[in-house]
């Protein structure tokens, strides 16, 4: 599956939101990511989160596709991080 996951939680939990998500996902811009994931892997990215989150505070939002073929991207202005291409 493909998932876009976004969050927005509290600035003393920022650095370690970033760090879970960027073993899970690829970094894209402020607090935003994506990536092809397993179900298991989600289900596991999820509680850990919750480990870290308030969720009186904080919030995390997560679009799910198939695949990434199914999703249109269009980035306007300078995209943060570009996928890196391996020949």
């Amino acid at each position: 599956m493909y998932v876009i996951l976004v969050y927005d939680v509290n600035e003393k939990r920022v650095a370690k939101m970033l760090k879970l998500c960027r073993n899970y996902l690829n970094w894209i811009q402020n607090s935003v990511f994506e990536g092809a994931i397993t179900e298991v892997k989600l289900k596991e990215l999820k509680a850990r989160a919750m480990e870290i989150m308030d969720i009186e505070e904080d919030s995390l939002i997560i679009f799910k596709s198939r695949e990434e073929r199914w999703l249109d991207k269009e980035v306007m202005g300078e995209e943060k991080n570009k996928p890196e291409q391996f020949l």
